[in-house]
């Protein structure tokens, strides 16, 4: 493979660490104060999903995150913490691309209307696709160093 300035592999790192900053400021810019004590998130959520054309999303959100509300903040919001930082550091890489897949695509179908968010969601997830497929724990990431997934 002929790259410019860097090789494939550390071109996939740098795609590696970009989504991983990039989830890391989904979680910056959550007010926490808002998703744990007043419970805006999972509010915010349940309207939409209310509203959703599918009744699979409706129903299963009416199932898994209305009866746990607080506990589905923490889920959410600590998930994105998780994923940003493993994946920066390039700790348990695959299975932070493969968790960032699974949420990007349940954010991806509860916000099947708004294509800003559509968009967004593609996007990571088709980077944490590549990220996976091409290996992109095997430079610059604790993984490498400690000889995690060779």
């Amino acid at each position: 493979m002929d790259t410019i300035w860097l090789g494939g592999a550390e071109w996939l790192a740098v795609l590696r660490i970009g989504l991983g900053l990039w989830w890391l400021e989904s979680w910056r810019h959550k007010d926490k104060k808002g998703w744990f004590e007043r419970g805006t998130g999972i509010t915010w959520a349940a309207d939409v999903a209310g509203k959703h054309r599918w009744n699979a999303v409706r129903s299963g959100f009416d199932v898994v995150v209305a009866p746990r509300p607080r506990t589905m903040a923490y889920v959410v919001v600590y998930a994105e913490l998780a994923l940003g930082l493993g994946l920066v550091a390039g700790f348990l890489t695959p299975i932070a691309l493969v968790g960032g897949l699974l949420l990007n695509v349940l954010y991806f179908t509860l916000m099947i209307h708004d294509w800003a968010e559509q968009g967004q969601n593609a996007m990571m997830a088709l980077i944490s696709v590549v990220a996976f497929f091409g290996m992109g724990w095997q430079t610059w990431s604790l993984d490498s160093a400690i000889g995690l997934f060779s």
